[in-house]
């Protein structure tokens, strides 16, 4: 999403939804012989960044029964389940001693979602009131102006909103990447939720910093005190190759590496940011990126949607992730999404993001946007083969150790089938009630209402904040 202004390792850093970044890599301890109820969905793997499994005591676990579970892989179990702290899970025999024990025969359980890309305090200008505005008229007279106002209190409630309606949709990891990132950090803390929060980073001034430089320090102090084991980690947001210098992109790179943190940067997002930087430099973006030693494994890049192929591959070797968001592009007429045949022919890592709320039609529903991730692919390469809605549903949740649980209870989700195996095609096409949400084996969402904060009241601050926020423009 484009602004004027914000809105020392050799290996991949670990995937940070998963909760812990061990400096080092920590192989899981196997399962005991005797446990009775192994748990699956723990493989020893240094890139889900967890330390080594311990066996659980039974009563740290929840049962669900008879219930439908497809686990990480796609595949399907009925039956009676019990869900463990560590984000596993295993067949329950019905007879252990567990935490809470629910009835299950109308829920569906899969793994979280996980949002790659967003803005997550853009709540403040969601289902906006600039719908059908070119990009820069929607820019210049309805996000400029209202974002030259904001401040730490409206990030509050605009990040709370945002935790809100990630949790009611099934969501529990966002990365994200707008001011004041503490206080971002310190919202989807309380909430529950797991996050990478991006400091931004732009020679432009910032509400929150004056210059690239401030906002570096800043984070490379956060970055120095948070802890492995945090659910919400920080990361390093240089805004895009136009409004960062080559000496801030080189620094921001070196604190990277300096610290084991991720970057997040948009690239390649619009014709006009490749041609000018063609322009300018020669090269195109991600060229240019690499020809400043500016990637680090798992550096994350927003949109990449006007990509060449020989761009897509260097992606590739720096074991980079890119983040498809059609909503956006779709929305703010950008003329391009991410070309998935590309991205998977060079072995790309490929998520799925929703962009900030306000240039997004599916708001911070990562479940439609996965929907229309599926059926933009399939349009723009006319091959209904593609993206299947098990495909993007895979994207949608990748690394995931969380679980969310839908309502089967629901027309959208019927039928079933005669084999009873449409549960996944339902929920990816139709949508679904998301009935509880598990983080680190907590509930933060359960039987329907979020248990980590007052959805409601998130929702009254909003509008009572925008009538200050929308001064002058609505």
């Amino acid at each position: 999403m484009k602004r004027s202004h914000w809105g020392g390792s050799n290996s991949r850093p670990p995937d940070y939804e998963s909760g812990a970044i061990p400096a080092k890599p920590q192989w899981r301890k196997p399962w005991a012989a005797t446990d009775g109820h192994k748990p699956h969905g723990q493989k020893p793997s240094v890139d889900e960044g967890r330390g080594p499994a311990t066996t659980m005591g039974e009563g740290d676990s929840v049962r669900y029964r008879n219930a439908v579970l497809y686990d990480e892989t796609g595949n399907k179990h009925v039956g009676d389940v019990l869900l463990h702290q560590d984000g596993s899970w295993s067949s329950s025999n019905g007879d252990e001693d567990v935490k809470q024990d629910v009835d299950g025969s109308n829920r569906l359980i899969t793994r979280s979602l996980q949002n790659w890309h967003t803005h997550l305090a853009m709540q403040l200008n969601a289902r906006d009131f600039s719908d059908g505005f070119p990009l820069h008229r929607w820019l210049n007279e309805a996000i400029f102006p209202t974002e030259a106002k904001i401040t730490p209190e409206f990030v509050k409630v605009g990040a709370q909103a945002a935790a809100a309606e990630l949790i009611k949709t099934g969501t529990s990891f966002a990365a994200d990447m707008y001011f004041y990132p503490a206080i971002t950090g310190e919202v989807l803390d309380k909430a529950g939720l797991r996050g990478l929060i991006g400091g931004p980073v732009s020679d432009a001034a910032l509400p929150s910093h004056e210059d690239a430089q401030s906002a570096l320090d800043e984070l490379d102090s956060m970055l120095k005190h948070q802890s492995p084991l945090d659910k919400v980690q920080y990361a390093i947001a240089t805004h895009s190759v136009y409004l960062c210098s080559e000496e801030t992109l080189r620094r921001a790179s070196e604190l990277a590496e300096k610290r084991d943190a991720r970057l997040h940067i948009h690239v390649s997002e619009t014709r006009k940011e490749v041609a000018e930087c063609h322009e300018k430099t020669g090269l195109y973006p991600v060229e240019y990126l690499d020809s400043i030693d500016f990637f680090k494994p798992g550096t994350i890049c927003a949109h990449a949607s006007w990509m060449k192929k020989n761009e897509i591959r260097m992606l590739a070797r720096h074991e980079a992730t890119a983040v498809h968001c059609p909503s956006s592009n779709m929305k703010l007429a950008c003329g391009g999404t991410l070309s998935l045949p590309a991205f998977n022919e060079a072995g790309v890592d490929v998520r799925i993001g929703t962009d900030g709320a306000a240039s997004s039609g599916s708001g911070l529903n990562l479940l439609a946007e996965a929907r229309l991730a599926a059926l933009v692919q399939r349009h723009d390469h006319w091959d209904p083969t593609l993206m299947t809605a098990k495909d993007a549903f895979a994207m949608a949740t990748k690394g995931s150790q969380d679980w969310a649980v839908w309502d089967i209870d629901d027309v959208r989700m019927r039928p079933t089938g005669r084999s009873n195996n449409r549960h996944i095609t339902n929920l990816l096409f139709n949508g679904a009630t998301c009935l509880d949400l598990w983080v680190g084996g907590d509930a933060v969402r359960f039987d329907g209402t979020t248990q980590t904060l007052d959805e409601r009241q998130s929702w009254l601050d909003l509008d009572e904040a925008v009538q200050t926020y929308y001064d002058g423009v609505e």
